[in-house]
């Protein structure tokens, strides 16, 4: 007996929700259906939000030198019995995109693998009806003709996304959304976005950003990079309860960034292994070595230093690996589930400067707030390019190379990344 009826308009529905007095860690939200009433504001479901704990944790699976790690301990409470419904600001008197379709990828059989890749990828234009619109209130600059350019490219980044979505999990029914598939997602309440955080593709620097949007600092290059990954001053979606997470996913403006997989794992290896480093050379390198390299040396048993990336490359593809994943080299769609998560916003790490500002004008962020350009880490040394990606990529077999490619495949199928080898099928 007891509790509390929320009600929210979602759509044409008005969605009333009956929460007992003491919810369960798996009970689920029955929806009622009634007849859509007006309803002001931000679209989306609305709840009570209770007062939240301060935080002041800092986020589990932090590493000592300040990297994070995913979490061990696997999560299984849901939060609810279906995905929810995800805000896409669109512009005014524009249909609702479709439901987000599928759920947090699964390793498939080679065959279905093959089979995917069988069918062509989509690369069609976006029609000028399509519902994939922009965001509300768009900042001016977005509707000048570069800005309907960016606004273009989302649209179809988006639909590329959903579509490979929707093709690799057509024979499946919705997934409920668990802590663990939020995990990653950073929470900037005062301007309400939700960032993914994709490590390797910028995730230092935004993270910088979103510690200035939220008045905690006056500068981007005044935040040192310990208090980026030590300091637990900006707050990861599952620590919310329920209905703060369910709210947030509803209501917030929620964005990720990506990069070539290729790209990404290359400068994962660089930064992790080509550097002192007082967490992966004794954890990930000392396995990697005494499980790879023959005939290995005391000191390299001792110290876990000097991985070569054909090793690497070893451990990443043997499904037995005598140490787990990392989220420095882990799939986008395990990190942030895009098929179970509609993101309003994707950028690409190879026009960050572009796409970043762009996001932050369409979020109306301060005017003087733009995206850092220095290098987080290693300041010295160049980026990591297509090019030297391409060298150590030239130190594997061709099979390594495919294998590598299978493995970040649904990356490269969700974000429209072309084949970086040739002879890859």
């Amino acid at each position: 007996m007891g509790g509390v009826t929320l009600w929210g308009a979602v759509s044409n529905a008005l969605i009333c929700l009956h929460l007992p007095p003491v919810p369960s860690a798996c009970q689920t939200i029955t929806p009622c259906l009634g007849p859509a009433q007006p309803f002001g504001g931000d679209q989306g479901l609305k709840f009570s939000i209770r007062p939240q704990q301060p935080y002041n944790d800092l986020p589990p699976g932090s590493s000592q030198d300040g990297d994070l790690k995913p979490p061990t301990e696997k999560v299984t409470r849901d939060l609810s019995s279906r995905a929810p419904r995800s805000l896409n600001l669109r512009v005014p008197d524009r249909p609702q995109a479709a439901l987000n379709m599928g759920a947090r990828l699964r390793p498939r059989q080679r065959r279905r693998r093959l089979l995917i890749k069988k069918t062509p990828a989509a690369a069609a234009a976006v029609p000028a009806s399509s519902s994939a619109g922009a965001f509300v209130r768009p900042a001016p600059w977005a509707v000048d003709g570069h800005g309907v350019t960016l606004h273009r490219s989302q649209q179809e980044r988006k639909r590329v996304m959903r579509e490979a979505c929707a093709k690799y999990r057509a024979s499946s029914g919705r997934r409920a959304v668990t802590p663990r598939h939020v995990s990653r997602i950073f929470v900037e309440d005062r301007h309400r976005v939700l960032y993914c955080e994709v490590p390797k593709a910028g995730c230092s620097n935004w993270k910088r950003v979103l510690m200035v949007m939220a008045g905690l600092a006056s500068s981007t290059a005044d935040i040192q990079h310990n208090t980026v990954h030590y300091g637990g001053a900006l707050r990861r979606l599952d620590t919310f309860d329920r209905q703060g997470i369910l709210h947030r996913l509803g209501t917030y403006t929620k964005m990720l960034f990506v990069r070539e997989p290729f790209e990404r794992l290359v400068s994962a290896f660089r930064d992790k292994f080509e550097h002192p480093n007082s967490y992966y050379h004794p954890v990930f390198g000392k396995a990697i070595l005494a499980r790879y390299r023959a005939n290995a040396s005391r000191e390299a048993l001792r110290t876990g230093a000097g991985v070569r990336f054909p090793e690497f490359v070893q451990y990443l593809l043997d499904v037995h690996r005598p140490v787990g994943m990392d989220i420095h080299w882990d799939h986008v769609g395990r990190l942030c589930s895009p098929c179970l998560i509609d993101y309003d916003f994707v950028g690409k790490f190879e026009s960050m400067e572009e796409d970043a500002n762009f996001f932050l004008s369409l979020i109306r962020a301060p005017r003087n707030l733009t995206f850092p350009r220095f290098k987080d880490r290693h300041s010295q040394e160049a980026r990591t390019t297509a090019r030297i990606a391409h060298q150590y990529f030239a130190q594997l077999s061709a099979l390594q190379r495919q294998r590598t490619y299978d493995f970040y495949y649904m990356d490269y199928l969700m974000f429209n990344y072309s084949k970086p080898f040739a002879d890859l099928y």
